[in-house]
């Protein structure tokens, strides 16, 4: 869903910094999967003649520019987008700014030139910036390690070239020369200087990439419902053909078409909500400090949600299955699970036959219909939200129709059809509402 770049002069620490980025992504976050890749791409024939360029040197910055802007607009919508529109974070080591410092300023070809030249490509969601002292830098690319992996020396092989790279990046990102249309768009994280220990420079990347995404920025190149109704579509997929789970007599959850068990959808979220809004009551006020007071809100509709959509799961597949869109820290996805199982019978809670696996969570088939509802309406759940606290003596029957005429809320409207046409109308002879009057009715449960 993401596209991050880690920038900085040769020797200055990108490839340790890729490894910590893609290691602490994988680690503590619900994207499908964390891929590494860097550009130029030595493996690809355009990123070899963009290398090759820099290798003769007969080629004026320009004329380099376009062979890395090709290289990398291919990468882009080739390799890049799709993996973003499946839930991945991909992590480049260079990308854009390279060009922009390189050619633009380095070379004198123009920061605008440049962005112009590369105008077709993807915009990183955000950019890490690593920095050190040019004589450091040299000796890294000097050393053994580097010299064994590349000959960055043949090119980039003296220390006051370091140094125009290192105020060409400092220039850039800190906004004393104007970043160019688009690619103003993204995050900045930096300079993060590398010039301390390994551990200090791993403690401070795993800072900063921790508060990116726990900020939930919205993504640049993706659309999250796109994103969204690509996870659901998989997850439905590995749901087909579940049987009844061996040994507790409880089907799994999805077994059947008629999710909404002959109720309206907004009845189902009505009587969901009183019904937790009772225990929370009955709760000491230091038991329910950490549980959501709304089924609404985004915690609760992301694990009930994801819940009815998976046979059963431990903390670590639950987390798996939320995806980046639904993704809710690991602590609090136990406190509600916990919540969930000890004060409610919404999940039931068994562990493996072998005892040693960690305990599972199914969502009782009872509470389908409510979890159901949560995730065919999460456009608008806000919305929703938003008109329950605005009205609070109008029946919420009416909320769906008032949303609607407001006319505030088309692409939501249009990605809650589309949700419902993925995952059922929840009725087995009911029709999949084709537009926003016949959302109305099925919210009302009159189809």
């Amino acid at each position: 869903m993401y596209l991050i770049t880690i920038e900085g002069g040769d020797g200055s620490g990108k490839g340790l910094a890729t490894k910590v980025v893609s290691e602490i992504l994988q680690k503590e976050f619900s994207f499908t999967s964390v891929e590494v890749t860097g550009e130029p791409r030595r493996e690809h024939p355009l990123g070899r003649l963009a290398i090759d360029a820099v290798r003769k040197q007969k080629m004026s910055p320009e004329e380099e520019a376009g062979l890395f802007a090709a290289d990398r607009v291919d990468h882009s919508h080739g390799w890049i987008l799709p993996r973003l529109e499946e839930g991945r974070v991909v992590v480049s080591e260079r990308n854009i700014h390279s060009s922009l410092v390189y050619q633009g300023i380095v070379g004198e070809a123009g920061v605008d030139r440049v962005a112009n030249m590369n105008s077709a490509a993807l915009v990183p969601d955000l950019c890490i910036w690593v920095d050190c002292d040019p004589e450091v830098a040299m000796k890294r690319i000097r050393s053994g390690t580097l010299r064994s992996l590349s000959d960055k020396e043949e090119y980039f092989e003296t220390t006051d070239l370091q140094r125009r790279i290192r105020q060409g990046y400092a220039s850039l990102l800190s906004g004393e020369i104007e970043m160019p249309t688009p690619f103003d768009m993204g995050a900045l994280i930096g300079p993060i200087l590398n010039e301390g220990t390994e551990a200090e420079f791993r403690a401070e990347l795993t800072r900063r990439i921790r508060r990116f995404i726990h900020n939930r920025h919205p993504p640049l190149n993706v659309d999250v419902e796109t994103v969204e109704r690509h996870l659901i579509r998989r997850l439905l997929r590995t749901r087909k053909g579940q049987t009844t789970l061996s040994g507790i007599g409880i089907e799994p959850t999805g077994s059947s078409k008629e999710w909404l068990r002959g109720m309206a959808p907004w009845r189902t979220i009505r009587d969901a909500q009183k019904e937790h809004s009772s225990v929370l009551e009955n709760l000491p006020k230091d038991s329910r400090a950490d549980i959501p007071k709304s089924i609404l809100s985004h915690s609760m509709a992301s694990v009930c949600g994801t819940l009815c959509l998976v046979p059963s799961a431990d903390i670590s597949e639950l987390r798996s299955a939320l995806g980046p869109v639904r993704a809710v820290s690991e602590r609090h996805t136990q406190r509600i699970i916990k919540f969930l199982h000890e004060q409610t019978d919404w999940v039931h809670k068994h562990k493996s036959l072998l005892g040693k696996e960690a305990p599972r969570s199914l969502l009782r088939e009872r509470h389908r219909a409510v979890s159901m509802t949560v995730l065919a309406i999460w456009p608008l759940k806000e919305a929703i939200r938003k008109w329950m606290g605005d009205n609070p003596n109008t029946h919420f029957r009416f909320a769906m129709g008032q949303i609607v005429k407001s006319g505030q809320f088309p692409s939501a409207i249009n990605d809650t059809l589309a949700r419902i046409s993925l995952l059922g109308s929840g009725a087995e002879r009911g029709s999949v509402p084709a537009g926003p009057s016949d959302l109305v009715t099925w919210w009302q449960g009159s189809s």
